[in-house]
């Protein structure tokens, strides 16, 4: 009895720990304060929301948000979608290929080559930008998107691959090979066994790396040079000295509801599956 107390108050502590500063950041969005606060309540506001449609004529009425440089901050974002529009096909090809050779060939060098693809994942997120910012730039390639994107995509491709590892994995490897004994091409057995059956798997896989490449900072600031991604926008607004803007947790709760919509989204079409079978 006292065990099963103390895992519920362990867990509802972790919950507590996880979900409360997200909890205080949706209430202080609607707070007309700035900085943001929930213990000194200056009134309802949904202006913090509005910032990115509100006219320039009551932008500049207002204090706090007048500071902030609203075109760069949606440039910012539209940064953030360029790149991940490229790091998530580039992860998903590499991710893809990483997950084929690890599975399908057999050799002693496999262990090798599973800590070599993924040493990726393990590396400091700084280390991977300094090192993109020195590669490239020896190469001529000055600091950007294009080197934010190289960046990334040297660690996000490892998430796929070990999405895709899994579910290749679970494949039985008799169908492919009956497939080539019938004549089949390994193109065509590829096209029209194997990359059927990893659909789920790659959709799953990319949503995993938008959202990675959306929400990185320590590998994008160190490659950025001298564009902008969301994540390096916000670090440098939440670095003001009198405090971060209220416009960040309007925008982090934006996010949030995203999310969660998508997940009861996803969670309804599968029930509803389930109950059509």
């Amino acid at each position: 009895m006292t065990s099963n107390r103390l895992l519920t108050a362990y867990t509802w502590a972790f919950l507590i720990f996880m979900f409360g500063p997200l909890l205080l950041m949706v209430i202080s969005s609607f707070n007309n304060a700035s900085p943001p606060s929930v213990t000194e309540w200056n009134g309802l506001t949904g202006k913090w929301y509005a910032f990115f449609w509100m006219p320039e004529e009551a932008l500049r009425a207002d204090s706090v948000l007048r500071a902030i440089d609203r075109d760069r901050f949606v440039s910012c974002l539209g940064n953030s979608f360029r790149v991940a529009a490229i790091v998530v096909p580039l992860s998903l090809l590499l991710g893809l290929a990483g997950a084929v050779l690890l599975t399908r060939w057999r050799s002693a060098a496999n262990g090798v080559l599973w800590w070599v693809l993924l040493s990726p994942m393990l590396a400091p997120g700084v280390v991977l930008g300094l090192s993109a910012l020195v590669f490239w730039g020896r190469l001529g390639v000055n600091a950007g998107l294009f080197t934010i994107i190289m960046a990334q995509t040297t660690f996000i491709a490892g998430y796929p691959m070990l999405i895709l590892m899994a579910r290749l994995q679970r494949q039985p490897v008799e169908l492919e090979e009956a497939a080539l004994d019938l004549g089949a091409s390994p193109f065509r057995v590829f096209r029209r066994l194997t990359l059927p059956y990893l659909a789920p798997a790659l959709i799953s896989a990319a949503v995993i790396a938008f959202m990675a490449s959306m929400e990185n900072y320590n590998t994008t600031m160190f490659a950025k040079g001298g564009s902008c991604t969301l994540a390096t926008e916000i670090g440098a607004m939440g670095r003001n000295p009198n405090g971060h803007p209220p416009v960040i947790n309007a925008v982090g709760t934006i996010i949030i509801a995203v999310t969660v919509m998508a997940t009861l989204a996803h969670t309804f079409l599968l029930r509803r599956e389930g109950k059509g079978e």
